[in-house]
């Protein structure tokens, strides 16, 4: 018998999702061989925000675990901000539901910023770094050797252009960090990840969802600026953002404007020395131009 419609359309779902699952597989499992962001007997301490990107890091970590050629443990880490409204029961349920390891700390940050920041008024720069303060000391005291964050490719790009339009500085979100604290080594396991993957991967795996209501309600963030410019780029560009990511591993120091990168100061020409010889000339070396 002949499958239906419906069968057929079922079964190119499923080959859809396999497709997508075993590409962020590959990538989450690159990002973490390139840079060595997972060791034998390391505590990842995964944090979950509620939303798609943590989601899925904490899906395909728990993947690769079971297969990957060293040992190492995962426990989940919510930060409860007390923000109004906030499903505090969402998380756990989803957590107990898997199986998994989990701590929710909970930290007034909320009243902080709202005391803090104007009305109107940007609350993510605020808000992420009281977040990851005590997301840092909470990794300290259940002894996590890793702490991973849910950025993807995406969010790298788009940082990347905030410093520089914004900030003057030409920097990103690498996908390995030491904390400014000198203790607390960050990973960002999806660093090779698309955000329209994560986000059909999010709705396959039906993931309960739970909407940032401090600052993901915010319009005109300087980030959806920069979001929209890169989506107008990728639209009449396709691959032009693989291309930027590309390039922040590909830097030529010599080619950019920064002393502390390169020692323009003591740079000096230098020429070529010939060996005379009757048929050719022969390169025998380079002499700095001040020693002829």
């Amino acid at each position: 018998m002949s499958e239906t419609v419906s069968e057929s359309a079922t079964r190119k779902e499923r080959l859809e999702f396999n497709k997508l699952q075993k590409r962020l597989r590959r990538q989450v499992g690159s990002a973490i061989a390139d840079y060595n962001m997972i060791e034998e007997g390391d505590k990842v301490m995964v944090c979950l925000s509620g939303g798609k990107d943590s989601y899925a890091m904490l899906d395909v970590l728990l993947g690769l675990q079971k297969t990957a050629p060293v040992h190492f443990d995962l426990v989940a880490v919510n930060m409860d901000q007390k923000q109004p409204g906030f499903p505090e029961h969402v998380l756990p349920n989803y957590l107990d539901s898997i199986g998994v390891e989990y701590h929710i700390v909970e930290k007034d940050t909320y009243s902080i910023v709202k005391e803090i920041i104007p009305e109107g008024k940007t609350t993510c720069g605020l808000c992420s770094r009281l977040r990851r303060g005590t997301l840092y000391s909470f990794a300290d005291e259940i002894g996590a050797t890793k702490i991973a964050l849910g950025h993807h490719r995406d969010d790298i790009v788009e940082t990347l252009f905030l410093n520089l339009f914004y900030g003057g500085k030409l920097k990103a979100m690498p996908p390995k960090l030491l904390a400014d604290n000198g203790r607390n080594l960050v990973i960002r396991p999806l660093a090779y990840c698309k955000e329209k993957d994560l986000e059909a991967f999010a709705e396959a795996r039906g993931f309960p969802i739970i909407p940032c209501n401090l600052c993901g309600s915010q319009e005109n963030l300087q980030r959806q600026v920069i979001k929209q410019m890169l989506q107008d780029w990728e639209r009449s560009h396709p691959g032009r953002v693989e291309t930027i990511f590309s390039a922040l591993s590909n830097v030529a120091p010599s080619q950019l404007a920064d002393r502390q990168l390169f020692d323009f100061v003591s740079l000096k020409p230098q020429v070529m020395a010939y060996e005379q010889d009757p048929q050719q000339q022969t390169v025998v070396g380079y002499i700095d131009a001040v020693q002829l």
